[in-house]
């Protein structure tokens, strides 16, 4: 099979300009064209009145070998790549440990799946409800402002992607293809085929709740054991090396080999495992808030009189700014036609995150616009020192909204001026509970707000509107990343804590639902292959 790439054709163009853009290209006969599979489809929308389609194609034809000798120079024409899953090992009928995965997130879910598939019967904890209860105990916080510590948008199956747009991208180097594993595992639990060749996949909250019942169905299946609202308190350690873990409910399970996958915001975990010795340092990561505009603005911007187009969806934008005091602001987690969401896990702290549905039809678009932090300058001494700064954040966001998880919020023209809003504009905010109209530059620190105003003008520039009075921006954003990283050396083992295999957003290895499912496979991939080596 042949794949060729960077072959552009126009937003509008016919059924049979795909099959006739190949046989232009190898400059063989129609006939000789067996089949092709669109293998990836994305856009170059620069030209707002020319926007095309670019799609990578696996194609077969006669004479493969002898069209792949005469074009061994364009890069654009390579033998296809095998993208298969290939399991690392298979566990032996006699195996009597069981790994057990804590935390039940995109990392987990897909370190628990593979480890179920290769037969060594996993258990998997989670603090969390199952999904379907989760999203009963989230829903009730936005409409009643009665929060469950350990059901939320942060701990529950799933974990925090579920609350999200969904996005199936990612910028990690894969050389092994995991990611098409995630992609295909999704697909085969329900999700939309296209995810398999647009370029930048997106799920949606409704469609990931059912996905997950399938794929805990499937480990189950395999033999995997899944336990819900169990908190791990304490691990257990002999010279260095894990020997089991104790639970929420004060039962002991014995195992050699646990894979860490808890998420960014298991502050409690994060200290336990300081406590115990288990190596853990502080990490940069981001703070600012969310930004909304009408979605119809950001569409006509990006693609003109073509906004609208269902191949085109609702536009997005990434957007970097680097600022005159040194620091970096840029957009994160945006998300077209969605809303902005409560996903604070600790009483009497606000924190926002934005979410969409797979059809991205909400009025506004909503982006995190945050400011890149550092221990060595804004957090140093103590490895955990970051997840203060970030519960003070979230505490200063929780009274200036009023105490009662309103967040507060301003609208963009009055944040440039440095004045408190009085009044909604234009952009009707999204945020559930509600919010609270105040002055957003008392909830930062200094630096963060003068980058993030000289950053939004700068905006502008790229978006136009993106700077308009009547959006609004709504605080505090502080779960970008996790604030700490778990070391682990080339066998994705702590590097002081043999057994322990930090893995995924928590331990600092991930940063979305794609690459955190990656790294669930691997971790998994390591785990194996140490249960058989010391079978």
């Amino acid at each position: 099979m042949i794949r060729l790439t960077e072959i552009k054709l126009p937003l509008d163009h016919n059924e049979d300009a795909i099959g006739q853009a190949i046989v232009d290209k190898l400059k063989i006969k129609p006939e000789q064209l067996h089949s092709y599979n669109v293998f990836k489809r994305g856009y170059d929308a620069r030209k707002k009145t020319a926007i095309l389609l670019i799609y990578t194609l696996d194609i077969e034809v006669d004479n493969e070998e002898a069209l792949l000798n005469t074009f061994s120079k364009d890069q654009h024409v390579k033998s296809a790549p095998d993208t298969s899953y290939k399991f690392v090992a298979q566990a032996p009928a006699n195996i009597t440990e069981r790994p057990v995965v804590i935390g039940f997130g995109p990392c987990g879910l897909f370190a628990g799946l593979v480890l179920a598939q290769m037969g060594f019967n996993p258990i998997i904890l989670e603090r969390g409800k199952e999904v379907r209860e989760r999203t009963k105990d989230t829903f009730g916080f936005w409409r009643k402002r009665t929060l469950n510590t350990e059901s939320n948008v942060q701990f529950g199956e799933g974990g925090a992607g579920t609350f999200s747009d969904g996005k199936l991208y990612s910028q990690v180097k894969d050389p092994k293809h995991y990611g098409r594993k995630v992609i295909t595992e999704f697909v085969e639990a329900g999700a939309p085929d296209e995810i398999l060749y647009v370029s930048k996949p997106h799920i949606g909250t409704f469609k990931l709740v059912t996905m997950i019942e399938k794929m805990r169905a499937r480990i189950i299946e395999l033999g995997g054991e899944i336990r819900f609202s169990t908190r791990v308190d304490d691990i257990h350690l002999d010279d260095g090396q894990v020997t089991g873990l104790t639970l929420s409910n004060g039962e002991k399970l014995d195992t050699r080999h646990v894979v860490l996958a808890v998420g960014h915001s298991a502050r409690d975990t994060f200290k336990m495992i300081h406590d115990k010795g288990i190596y853990v340092e502080a990490k940069p990561f981001s703070v600012g808030f969310r930004i909304e505009h009408k979605q119809s603005m950001i569409d006509e911007c990006r693609f003109g009189d073509n906004a609208g187009n269902p191949i085109l969806g609702s536009a997005d934008y990434k957007l970097v700014h680097h600022c005159d005091n040194g620091r970096t602001v840029y957009s994160f987690c945006m998300c077209p036609g969605g809303t902005v969401v409560a996903a604070t896990s600790e009483e009497g702290r606000v924190v926002t995150n934005g979410m969409s549905q797979y059809s991205r039809s909400e009025r506004n678009a909503n982006s995190a616009i945050v400011v890149g932090i550092n221990p060595e300058k804004d957090f140093p001494g103590h490895p955990l020192a970051g997840i203060d700064l970030q519960r003070k954040l979230e505490e200063q966001a929780y009274a200036l909204g009023g105490s009662n998880y309103d967040a507060p919020a301003q609208l963009i023209g009055d944040f440039l001026k440095g004045k408190p809003s009085g009044n909604i504009g234009g952009v009707e905010p999204s945020y559930t509970p509600g919010i609270k109209l105040t002055d957003l530059g008392k909830v930062l620190p200094q630096f963060a707000i003068d980058a993030i105003r000289e950053a939004i003008p700068a905006f502008n520039k790229q978006i136009r509107g993106f700077s308009t009075n009547d959006g609004l921006l709504t605080g505090v954003e502080t779960r970008t990343s996790s604030p700490i990283s778990i070391k682990r050396d080339k066998s994705f083992q702590s590097i002081n804590t043999k057994g322990l295999y930090p893995a995924g957003e928590g331990a600092g290895y991930a940063g979305g639902i794609l690459s955190a499912g990656i790294d669930g496979i691997k971790a998994a991939e390591a785990v194996a292959l140490s249960m058989l080596e010391n079978a």
